[in-house]
């Protein structure tokens, strides 16, 4: 087991790498005890964002406009389902040079053997990196690794069960040659990799596949490879489907809190009732803020620590 040491890299060369005792998740819905967000008050729209998502083109096109308080309310509403689900809320330092800081989950994703930090592809937003080594090495959080290859963002790591891992990539905000270098490691670990290239409208695989629960999934079936959607059947994982629309208004982007608990946008109606139904309790908190600036839930949240599964 690891001490927690803070490391640059505390992954081992071909594999064999110790599971982390006191940090780290091995899937994706395991019950949330810590997780890391982004600051809400350095955070503003920025149109230099645009050729890096196409949800960000629709805001523009469609004339609408960024409120400052109406944000932080809903940050606010945000961070009070996390306490209220009896999950401690760790928050990066402000920085008004990187204003996308609050998707926590692109400049880096948690592992069962410590952080990885990405490569952002937006050059406007690569310093983002500089606030998440800070907190892990501020808090003892060993770094599995660093990507270098290419540009990587944590949205296209999705564990879906311990030893199972999706990692999506556009050719854009992630490069295959990157996908593959983090693959690569998992792989040496004895992980099976269920690579999926998907086009950069999508931007990244978790606005069409988040895990709910164990073996339940919320997936766009209109946008989901039929390679990855069979992947996931032979897993016996069941879906849950969400619609084009519903998707690309960052409604399938949900976070798993564990317990059958998650905090999914209020807008996402039909993926909110059908949870409800199965007995889940749904957190449905306003994100029109996040989610028209091209990030949800699950991008503004980086889980530090999950119970096991």
């Amino acid at each position: 087991m690891m001490d927690g040491n803070g490391a640059l890299r505390s992954r081992r060369q071909g594999g064999g790498t110790p599971v982390l005792w006191d940090w780290g998740a091995n899937a994706e819905y395991g019950v949330l005890r810590d997780v890391l967000l982004g600051p809400a008050e350095s955070f503003s729209w920025m149109e230099a964002n645009a050729q890096y998502s196409s949800i960000v083109r629709d805001t523009q096109r469609k004339g609408a406009g960024f409120d400052k308080q109406q944000a932080m309310r809903q940050y606010r509403e945000m961070v009070e389902a996390y306490e209220d689900a009896g999950v401690t809320v760790h928050t990066l330092d402000v920085n008004n040079d990187t204003p996308y800081q609050v998707y926590t989950r692109d400049s880096s994703f948690m592992t069962p053997y410590g952080a990885v930090v990405c490569q952002l592809a937006n050059p406007r937003r690569r310093g983002e990196y500089a606030e998440v080594l800070r907190f892990y090495l501020n808090n003892g959080i060993p770094v599995y690794d660093m990507v270098s290859a290419g540009n990587f963002e944590g949205g296209d790591f999705n564990m879906i069960e311990p030893g199972a891992v999706l990692v999506g990539y556009t050719g854009l905000r992630c490069e295959e040659v990157a996908a593959r270098q983090v693959g690569g490691w998992f792989e040496d670990e004895g992980w099976e990799v269920k690579y999926a290239p998907i086009d950069g409208f999508y931007v990244h695989i978790d606005l069409m596949v988040c895990m709910l629960a164990e073996k339940l999934a919320a997936v766009c079936l209109e946008t989901t490879e039929p390679d990855v959607v069979d992947w996931l059947k032979a897993r016996k994982i069941e879906i849950l489907p969400v619609s084009f629309r519903d998707t690309m208004a960052l409604g399938c982007n949900v976070m798993c809190l564990g317990g059958e608990r998650v905090i999914s946008p209020a807008h996402s109606k039909d993926l909110n009732d059908k949870l409800r139904a199965l007995g889940f309790t749904v957190y449905d908190p306003e994100m029109t803020m996040f989610t028209q600036a091209g990030g949800g839930i699950h991008c503004m949240a980086q889980p530090l620590r999950r119970d096991p599964v």
